[in-house]
């Protein structure tokens, strides 16, 4: 097609502030266009592991996941790690807007399996070896999980 032209869309990508070591005469300032998490042509690819969303409504999301703890049998919530299969390795957390499940309504071996690995996240690592938190901010996190991959293969 000729004289068609094509625009393409660059999402406005809010500033991040980093400390550069330096004093304030030596700072830049340097924008991101792209990220790990993306297309699956680049040479750094990223694969999607699991989605983790829970919705807790007007209840307490401690309260309720305790509840179904308890409800099954299970004594703390680093027992659920015998009970649950999790990924084995450290993967990159990223917070996304997506879709919960119920926890009060869903099945309880599904809220506990993404309480767990919820409870094992920060805001950017899921870590398996890291003791099971269970906050209101780890509970209420919605992140996507990846795994990096061919971080070094040209």
């Amino acid at each position: 097609m000729t004289g068609v032209q094509v625009h393409h869309h660059v999402p406005e990508v809010p500033p991040f502030l980093f400390n550069t070591g330096g004093p304030m005469s030596r700072t830049r300032t340097e924008r991101i266009f792209s990220s790990l998490l993306t297309e699956e042509s680049r040479v750094i690819r990223s694969r999607s592991v699991i989605q983790l969303a829970l919705d807790f409504g007007p209840e307490d999301p401690l309260d309720v996941v305790y509840r179904i703890l308890r409800t099954a049998g299970i004594e703390s919530p680093e027992a659920l790690r015998g009970c649950c299969e999790i990924p084995g390795e450290g993967l990159l957390c990223r917070e996304r807007p997506l879709e919960p499940i119920d926890a009060r309504t869903s099945e309880p071996a599904l809220v506990l399996r993404q309480a767990l690995m919820l409870g094992l996240c920060t805001r950017i690592l899921f870590d398996p070896a890291r003791p099971v938190l269970w906050t209101h901010a780890s509970l209420t996190r919605r992140v996507e999980l990846y795994a990096i991959e061919n971080f070094y293969d040209a």
